[in-house]
């Protein structure tokens, strides 16, 4: 007899096309996923720090040709401070998921980099 997790989780195409294995140095299941989830954050990170970098840029050019203007100079300010803000929040998930995963499981990583035992 099949086991329940076979019956339940087998897609409906399957019976058509049968089962498709994963390449060599693929893995699939829970922890692809968990792999999957963690590449997206990874490059959502970095894009946000590409922007950072790219807005501060952008903002001390703002300040730069504001030509003492102070209302410029002020939105330039904001827009500076904004990213600084930015970052600082992006950081500090980062030392509160460790943290938080040192407290509770004895591990500053397995916030940020979980692992699933399985059979």
């Amino acid at each position: 007899m099949p086991k329940f997790s076979a019956l339940v989780f087998k897609p409906a195409f399957a019976q058509f096309f049968g089962t498709v294995n994963p390449p060599p140095g693929v893995s699939g299941g829970a922890a692809g996923l968990v792999t999957f989830i963690s590449n997206v954050l990874k490059l959502l990170i970095v894009a946000g720090g590409i922007y950072a970098v790219f807005n501060l840029i952008m903002a001390g050019y703002e300040f730069i040709s504001a030509g003492g203007d102070s209302q410029k100079v002020a939105k330039a300010w904001n827009k500076i401070w904004q990213t600084g803000l930015g970052l600082l929040i992006v950081a500090g998930s980062f030392t509160i998921a460790a943290i938080f995963g040192r407290i509770i499981f004895g591990s500053g990583y397995s916030i940020l980099s979980p692992v699933i035992y399985g059979p």
